[in-house]
């Protein structure tokens, strides 16, 4: 099966054809550097590192360009604010970042560059809008000319004449058109600045992405991608601005990810449920996150709240149990030679199941990269592991041979998803402990009530181990019993 990728631009599913064979040039919006980073943004650069991870599983050469707006008003407004310069604000909250998306296991894009490092080239870009008509200069600003540019809107499928029909020019704005867009902003008094022909001043936000993607992927490129809250203005404005300049078509898949909101309302400051990754990653594990944000189709809207986070944390338990599973049965000794327990049914499925776990994986991804349903292949195949390992009574060589290969198969799908690659015991311990931190109850007492319950049983005592399990559960801690031993997690 081809990769099938969602464009935007057309409203359908297409096959991914790149421009060059074998390669591939992406451009993602970065963040504007004046905060911590949100929720939201946790999901569109998962989302997109995934994109990124399997377009390389995929055998592309890629090309991954993600950048940093390292000048605007907000940066301005936070200096001022703090009685700071616009490029200490601006450090500050690229490394938060940085923090932020390596703690939450992304990889690092081929590159990243910063607006205030392009303006020679965001110059050019205005001085050939001007000259071609598509811009005009007004007291030392200059706008983009949107009634010049026919296609303009395609990207969001709306109508112009609808949007003049309701827009004002704000104070101070000295534009000819409501919708035109501002591409350089005259310096007002206090502010950084750079030399241009139209005088100091700074880039709108806009024409900084169209310098950068075109320096470093072309004048034509693969894909652009970003939140659906980009697509109008941010990206309507990089098409009209970016086309109108080089005559040729800027972008050819445009993919954007999906909303999140919480508690089933849209996320904002002003109601009060706004989240930072930071906040989130002092909760829950980061890379339990990172499988709640995998768990939907990255063009899907996702529904963020502690019911969610903790199914998330109970399904990647139920993954991670698995493979600690599997690793304590291959560190046993291998059994005789003899009849082999891995020939029953349950060895017969699990070995289906790893026979085409990587075809069925790929199927997932190749539909517009559906890491919900890449899952649930993951899933099956847990299933069918603890099924084989329930079954046999020794792990005899033909099983290890069996359990060593499908253990493989879990890294190399891992390794794509970003997920899975912490030692299952430690990360399941580590869960645990926190979890535990919260309920105010230790590890050690859990165990040492569950020893003593275990020795309770033994002797029949069976309304003592009934207390324990009930005085546990009421501490948020459910006993798990099994023919292996009791073990624990936090319900």
């Amino acid at each position: 099966m081809a990769l099938r990728v969602y464009n935007t631009l057309s409203g359908e599913k297409e096959i991914f054809e790149p421009l060059v064979p074998g390669k591939a040039g992406m451009y993602v919006c970065g963040v504007t550097v004046y905060d911590h980073c949100h929720i939201g943004h946790a999901r569109a650069y998962i989302s997109f590192d995934i994109i990124y991870r399997y377009l390389k599983y995929a055998g592309y050469d890629v090309t991954y360009v993600r950048n940093y707006t390292d000048i605007d008003d907000k940066i301005i407004r936070r200096a001022n604010q703090e009685g700071s310069d616009y490029r200490a604000i601006a450090d500050r909250y690229i490394r938060t970042f940085d923090e932020d998306m390596a703690r939450l296991g992304l990889e690092k894009p081929t590159l990243e560059p910063k607006a205030t490092d392009h303006i020679a080239g965001i110059i050019a870009i205005i001085g050939t809008l001007i000259a071609k008509g598509h811009a005009y200069e007004s007291d030392g600003d200059v706008y983009y000319a949107v009634e010049t540019f026919p296609e303009y809107l395609r990207l969001s499928k709306r109508n112009l004449e609808d949007m003049l029909a309701g827009a004002r020019v704000d104070v101070g704005e000295k534009k000819r058109n409501p919708m035109d867009f501002a591409l350089w902003k005259g310096s007002k008094p206090g502010e950084p600045w750079w030399e241009s022909p139209w005088g100091h001043g700074r880039p709108g936000w806009h024409i900084e992405c169209s310098a950068m993607s075109m320096r470093f992927l072309g004048q034509t490129f693969d894909i652009h991608g970003g939140g659906k809250d980009l697509i109008f203005p941010h990206h309507e404005n990089e098409i009209a601005q970016s086309e109108a300049a080089n005559g040729c078509q800027f972008v050819r898949y445009w993919l954007h990810n999906g909303f999140v909101n919480i508690n089933s309302e849209k996320m904002s400051k002003s109601l009060g449920n706004f989240f930072t990754i930071r906040e989130v990653l002092e909760r829950f594990d980061p890379e339990t996150l990172r499988f709640f944000i995998l768990s939907a189709h990255y063009r899907s809207p996702i529904d963020f709240c502690d019911q969610n986070l903790n199914e998330a944390q109970a399904g990647l338990e139920r993954i991670y149990a698995c493979l600690a599973a599997i690793d304590e049965a291959l560190g046993k000794s291998v059994a005789p030679t003899g009849p082999s327990d891995s020939s029953g049914q349950a060895g017969q499925d699990l070995r289906d199941k790893a026979e085409h776990l990587i075809p069925r994986f790929r199927e997932a991804m190749d539909d517009d990269f559906n890491s919900a349903q890449a899952l649930g292949v993951v899933f099956e195949m847990v299933r069918a592991v603890n099924r084989f390992l329930a079954e046999i009574d020794q792990v005899d060589a033909p099983a290890q041979a069996l359990l060593t290969r499908v253990r493989g198969l879990f890294a190399e799908i891992g390794g794509v998803l970003g997920l899975f690659g912490r030692a299952p015991r430690a990360w399941l311990d580590a869960i645990k402990s926190a979890g535990a931190d919260r309920m105010d109850i230790s590890p050690e007492e859990i165990e040492r009530l569950i020893a003593e319950r275990n020795e309770v049983r033994k002797a029949r005592d069976f309304r003592r181990s009934d207390e324990i399990r009930d005085l546990l559960l009421a501490k948020g801690i459910q006993l798990l019993d099994s023919p292996q031993g009791t073990t624990w997690k936090v319900k």
